[in-house]
């Protein structure tokens, strides 16, 4: 990690802090649950409008439309423009 300091004693580092939330993510054809990534003072929301085309998940389940797992990854990326609605996990249970 690189750490700079300013003229005034402010500490800078090239590392971003992120607070994980699983999150559901319904596309046209598949359902996906993993973690969405987003600043702490920020909301969700704002980490959703933030972005311009893909949206970085970890720990990613992709469902088809019965229910049935197709694929599993550590990390992917979703086009935003495919994206119907997400609701953070624990508000589903």
């Amino acid at each position: 990690m690189v750490t700079q300091y300013d003229e005034k004693g402010k500490i800078f580092t090239t590392v971003i802090t992120k607070k994980p939330v699983e999150v559901i993510i319904q596309t046209t054809i598949h359902k996906i649950i993993g973690f969405v990534h987003y600043r702490p003072d920020n909301r969700l929301i704002d980490e959703l409008n933030a972005i311009d085309t893909f949206l970085a998940v970890t720990n990613g389940k992709i469902f088809d439309l019965n229910g049935d797992l197709l694929y599993q990854a550590d990390f992917l990326t979703i086009n935003i423009r495919h994206i119907l609605w997400v609701v953070p996990a624990m508000e589903t249970k």
